[in-house]
């Protein structure tokens, strides 16, 4: 731990009362430990709810339990990777905390990948178990056979809603809305199946300790090779323990009435849902209301309504859109004590109508994948400062690089760096990927973030650029490299620039520039290509075509030229 006071770290005198300067990443073990300890504290209490149906920690206990017998039994060993491709439903925790329990690390999927992105992640992880949505198991049905996967395990959205919810939900899914396509998976055991062989089978608790990886958290790159962040179940210990502290520190001073409740909207596949809805509400004995579908606002506002919500993690676009619906108003907001943006810059304007409309202040942190994921955070009280990242967390260390590899001075810019308990391991099977990002001094570890910032006197940190090309939309990193690496497949196109350009909603979004090499090229043809072999957030929402591309001397594409232009 860092040993750290208020003479030494200027952001220390702006800590809000109660908060350490220090946490203890080895307060469990494991976040196995952790796990037990909470379902053997709070059995009776709910702690997901999806669709009205809850499910408590003591059936979580069981579930989970149940689950990782039936991963042990397949035969996987201690430290197998096994993906989870899914949205917010009751499943997922089941799964996520039932892997953790049989010794697996976890490759998080998006579930509106591609199957060329599905297939780079689980080559690229060795995954050899996988739990999916039958939503999505046409499009895994296309790669399996280039992957390592051995075990699928299926599951539809209505499987723990219980009878017979459950199968009127999986019926309308399926056969009127027709949101399953057909599907042929050799093999696949239903996840149903595998909870019934399971609770027939012995659970044997593995030797895990806080060393041992716990997830693999995918995370783009500046040469568009999408990167596994080993973190371990220290590092994700030490930024429960971190969030603990900050949002308690408020909580004391202001507590629930009744069971503490967390909105869970932001998918738990992305690293900042999975720690604070994920972890964290497993450890304070929460409830988390999960929204399997945030982007139909008035379905989300209509469920909100029934709970009396404490914490609401989210991004700009997602409070945005709340803001921008007229049934949002109408929301009882009296027992909401913290609302907090990740993800993506706060707009100003957004911070401003949500404290207006819901008598909450929406402060604003910062963190990554390879950072599992906070490193800082706004103190929830009158010091926050719009318009910043905030103050490190307790144990982590903010500082200035400048381009002479020399710390800043104090409102100085450079690139922002941070040491920490919570700092990942490294890039998985990646080495030449870790030491671009990871140094030591003679103070420490140290992780390069990427993002240009600077420190102001009272210790609050702000990103003012990026290092990357990076392009945040929505919250999620799209890399220029992986758009035109995609693109230049696409037949008729002779060269592509790609760029992130400012977009009210989404933060930013995606332009690509391109060069025909076929005069009947088209920007229809370009876009179903497009999202053919893309997610929809990397999608271009913008293609303008030109007859050359701006390079240096060398031939290299500026694209910085391109998105100043397009910028003016």
């Amino acid at each position: 731990m860092i040993a750290i006071s208020k003479d030494t770290y200027p952001w220390l005198k702006n800590y809000p009362e109660g908060i350490p300067y220090e946490i203890n990443p080895d307060a469990y073990s494991s976040l196995i430990e952790m796990m037990e300890t909470s379902f053997r504290e709070n059995a009776a209490k709910p702690a997901y709810t999806n669709m009205d149906k809850a499910l408590t920690f003591g059936h979580l206990d069981e579930l989970s339990r149940n689950f990782a017998a039936y991963l042990q039994g397949l035969g996987l060993s201690q430290g197998d990777k096994i993906a989870i491709q899914m949205p917010n439903v009751l499943q997922y925790p089941v799964a996520m905390m039932g892997a953790l329990r049989a010794g697996l690390v976890i490759v998080n999927t998006n579930p509106l990948y591609t199957p060329r992105e599905m297939q780079h992640q689980f080559k690229d992880s060795g995954a050899k178990a996988i739990v999916i949505l039958a939503n999505f198991a046409a499009n895994l049905e296309r790669i399996i056979s280039n992957t390592n996967i051995q075990h699928v395990i299926i599951t539809e959205i209505g499987d723990l809603l219980g009878f017979p919810k459950k199968l009127i939900v999986n019926a309308v899914v399926k056969h009127v809305k027709k949101m399953v396509p057909k599907y042929q998976v050799s093999g696949a055991v239903s996840f149903s199946k595998a909870l019934s062989i399971g609770a027939g089978r012995e659970y044997k608790r593995p030797n895990i300790s806080g060393i041992d990886i716990a997830f693999v958290q995918y995370t783009g790159g500046t040469t568009g090779v999408s990167k596994g962040a080993m973190l371990t179940h220290r590092n994700l210990i030490a930024n429960v323990e971190g969030i603990n502290e900050w949002l308690m520190s408020k909580l004391r001073t202001s507590p629930p009435r009744g069971q503490l409740t967390l909105i869970a909207a932001l998918p738990l596949y992305h690293v900042f849902a999975l720690t604070i809805n994920g972890l964290c509400g497993i450890k304070w004995g929460a409830l988390n209301v999960m929204i399997t579908n945030p982007k139909d606002l008035p379905a989300f506002i209509k469920e909100i309504k029934k709970y009396r919500f404490n914490i609401f993690p989210g991004l700009n676009t997602l409070f945005n859109g709340l803001l921008n619906n007229p049934d949002f108003a109408s929301v009882d907001f009296t027992d909401l004590k913290i609302t907090i943006a990740g993800g993506m810059a706060l707009q100003k304007v957004v911070a401003e109508r949500w404290e207006k409309v819901t008598n909450c202040p929406l402060v604003e942190g910062y963190g990554l994948s390879e950072t599992s994921p906070v490193l800082s955070v706004n103190p929830l009280d009158e010091r926050h400062k719009q318009g910043t990242i905030g103050l490190p967390f307790p144990s982590t260390e903010m500082r200035i690089l400048r381009d002479d590899e020399t710390w800043a001075s104090v409102g100085e810019k450079g690139e922002i760096c941070a040491k920490g308990p919570q700092i990942m391991l490294g890039y998985y099977n990646r080495p030449d990927e870790t030491v671009k990002v990871i140094f030591e001094d003679e103070s420490g570890r140290w992780f390069k973030t990427g993002d240009i910032g600077y420190e102001d006197t009272d210790g609050f940190f702000k990103i003012v650029d990026r290092k990357k090309d990076m392009i945040l939309v929505s919250g999620f990193n799209v890399y220029p490299n992986e758009v035109e690496d995609v693109v230049a497949q696409c037949p008729g196109v002779l060269e592509v620039a790609c760029v992130g350009i400012p977009d009210e909603k989404s933060g930013e979004l995606v332009k690509i520039y391109v060069v025909k090499k076929d005069p009947a090229l088209t920007e229809e043809i370009v876009k179903a290509f497009c999202k053919e072999n893309l997610t929809g957030y990397k999608c271009p929402r913008q293609i303008e075509f030109r007859s050359e591309l701006p390079k240096t001397n060398v031939g290299k594409i500026l694209r910085r030229a391109l998105r100043e232009e397009a910028v003016a």
